[in-house]
């Protein structure tokens, strides 16, 4: 049934996971904390299927729309008659969606866990912080305030810090944890001070209060935050380009991305959680809930686009050169958030916002198959103990369900029919074709570099010269072989839902279709990219070294990431060290710090001067008192008059 109880049960699950399991964590044993974690999560994924069905199949929609649902609200904190802070919870066509992806893609990865995590000194934690995960992401989807989700946006950066750093006696995971912790902390400045600008002249900070003030034509609060600006911006484009630094830091957008590939050091069924469903996912999540606003600022749409186009090109490169599997398919998640990033950007009401359907579809399906990805590349790594490329090969006949899932994992990434992936990146190619022909042409050579690349990777794993691997590793347990299944399923049916029927923005949507003439060009482009990589890959030879040379210098800055990290670095250690942080630091030591210490030292001299006054003797006490009286009657006699 749709009603609060069972969005509650969904909610809480995962957060009773975490206190349970966190405080139980010593007494609690492997299998039965996994146990409990893995059964809660798949119930919350059977409630969030049905809650789905019911919305979009049983209730359906009310006058050409699916209503927004309230199912909760508590006044929480009141700042006066124009300002509060509501607790509640909403359910909307992209919330409904969401629920579905996280709660499916969250659940999968507890049931891997369960034989990829066998073993592990902190079993028992690690699911206790894949619950507290997963209850930040859900209820940053069901917040119906920016306050709200500010909250969960900052719990999903502590969960993410938790578990990218669980392996925390390897320094490499210590310092990539506090990499992607700091990174998205000045990203999300951004997002607080966004959100402060909106509410300011929103006068509220619920979200569909705050669309309906901002987006009426004529009303008092739209004409205000367009009229004030600064520096010859507007206040409405300030709070957007705030609001959208804090998606682009989450959704690890250029030049907001180097936390991302160092975030592979968490244990790999985490890295499927973050890529797929949860962390960077957040921010084309905020972008399209708060589309109606964004699409009041034209030059925002524009740096959107161009963020999310160049986000995907730029990553598509990097990953070509990387031999580590799972930064390869770091960098492919990177370009894919792109993709969705600037199919929003795109997206205007002449073609019934084609590229806002298309962003939120590819954002769907790229869940199952990214995460199918990250699962299968965990199953290599459980047998092999090694991310490098260079050490695989030859693993098909001794990994075949590993082998068939992850070759139809790259075959719907790559954007071949009739897997998953090809609907949604076609829907999102045909939409930039009609707005932005330049940009139409970088997102077709990006999708034929994710082909390349993505079938350099399953070559070098399954095909080529087999390595020599220890005898008593298999392909892992049943627990890890049947979500890669059951993903494989979704990768194979989720093109085919009415996607374009559920989640669309205006009061129509445009009808979905495959354009075979338009296909055309993009599918030759991916199995152009798949011969290619067959070509240099699938056997052993010298191919890779002679073209290796002749690349020289290209691929050297490709492989070394062009360098971003130590042009960070850089700034970091010669410039804002230096400039801003040591004059920083003599203002806190001596002026704050001294301010301070100097108010103490003065109050303890004049503690010192009068304890004495204070002796506890009452012919002291005494002897002040006749003191006192004796200068009264010297002043009233001769100096008052």
């Amino acid at each position: 049934m749709l009603n609060v109880t069972n969005i509650l049960i969904i909610l809480f699950l995962p957060f009773i996971n975490f206190l349970i399991l966190g405080l139980g964590s010593r007494s609690i044993k492997q299998p039965v904390s996994g146990t409990i974690a893995t059964v809660s999560l798949l119930l919350a994924a059977g409630l969030s299927l049905m809650i789905g069905y019911q919305y979009f199949i049983v209730k359906g929609m009310v006058n050409g729309a699916f209503p927004p649902i309230e199912l909760f609200r508590y006044p929480w904190m009141v700042f006066g008659s124009k300002l509060t802070i509501d607790m509640s919870l909403v359910l909307d066509p992209l919330t409904v969606m969401m629920l579905v992806v996280v709660t499916s893609v969250s659940a999968m990865v507890h049931l891997f866990s369960l034989g990829y995590m066998k073993g592990e000194e902190r079993y028992t934690t690690y699911y206790a912080f894949l619950g507290l995960f997963t209850f930040s992401m859900l209820g940053l989807l069901l917040a119906g305030n920016l306050f709200q989700i500010y909250i969960f946006w900052e719990l999903v950066g502590v969960s993410s810090f938790l578990l990218i750093g669980y392996y925390f006696s390897k320094p490499s995971a210590v310092a990539a944890a506090k990499k992607a912790f700091i990174v998205t902390r000045f990203a999300d400045l951004g997002f607080l001070i966004g959100i402060l600008i909106l509410s300011f002249y929103g006068e509220t900070l619920d979200i569909a209060t705050l669309i309906q003030r901002l987006t009426a034509p004529a009303g008092s609060q739209s004409l205000a935050i367009q009229t004030a600006g600064w520096l010859g911006i507007s206040a409405l484009t300030w709070g957007l380009a705030m609001i959208f630094i804090g998606g682009a830091g989450k959704s690890a957008m250029f030049p907001l991305h180097i936390w991302l590939p160092d975030a592979m050091e968490g244990p790999t069924p985490v890295s499927a959680l973050i890529h797929a469903a949860t962390m960077v996912v957040a921010g084309v999540y905020l972008v399209a809930r708060l589309f109606p606003i964004f699409q009041l600022s034209a030059c925002i749409l524009d740096l959107i686009t161009y963020t999310g186009i160049f986000s995907a090109f730029f990553a598509a490169i990097i990953a070509c050169t990387q031999t580590d599997i799972k930064r390869v398919l770091a960098y492919s998640t990177m370009s894919q958030i792109g993709y969705m990033m600037f199919s929003l950007g795109i997206a205007r009401p002449e073609d019934h916002y084609l590229g806002y359907m298309a962003s939120l579809f590819h954002l769907f399906t790229h869940a199952f198959f990214k995460s199918l990805l990250f699962l299968g590349a965990g199953a290599v790594i459980h047998m092999i103990h090694s991310n490098e490329m260079n050490k695989m090969g030859g693993l098909r006949k001794f990994m075949p369900v590993t082998h068939i899932t992850f070759l139809i994992a790259c075959l719907a990434i790559a954007g071949i029919f009739p897997f998953a992936g090809f609907f949604s990146k076609e829907e999102i190619l045909l939409a930039t074709y009609h707005a932005n022909f330049p940009v139409f042409v970088i997102a077709l050579c990006t999708s034929g570099l994710t082909a390349f690349y993505m079938f350099r990777l399953y070559f070098s794993i399954f095909w080529g010269k087999h390595q020599a691997h220890d005898p008593h590793h298999s392909e892992g347990t049943f627990t890890m072989k049947f979500p890669l299944m059951l993903l494989m399923l979704c990768t194979l049916v989720a093109g085919f839902l009415p996607f374009s029927s559920w989640i669309f923005q205006g009061d129509t949507h445009e009808t979905s279709h495959i354009n075979w003439k338009f296909s055309l060009v993009p599918l030759s482009l991916s199995t152009l990219g798949i011969l290619i990589a067959a070509y240099f890959f699938r056997k052993p030879s010298s191919r890779v070294a002679d073209t290796l040379m002749w690349m020289g210098g290209i691929y050297r800055i490709s492989k070394n990431k062009f360098y971003i990290d130590e042009i960070y670095l850089w700034i970091t250690q010669r410039v804002l060290f230096p400039l801003v942080g040591k004059p920083a630091a003599w203002v806190d030591k001596n002026i704050i710090d001294g301010t301070v210490n100097g108010v103490g030292n003065f109050v303890g001299s004049i503690y010192y001067f009068i304890r004495g006054m204070q002796s506890g003797k009452l012919q002291d006490y005494l002897l002040y008192f006749l003191a006192g009286i004796a200068a009264w009657m010297v002043y009233f006699i001769y100096i008052w008059k």
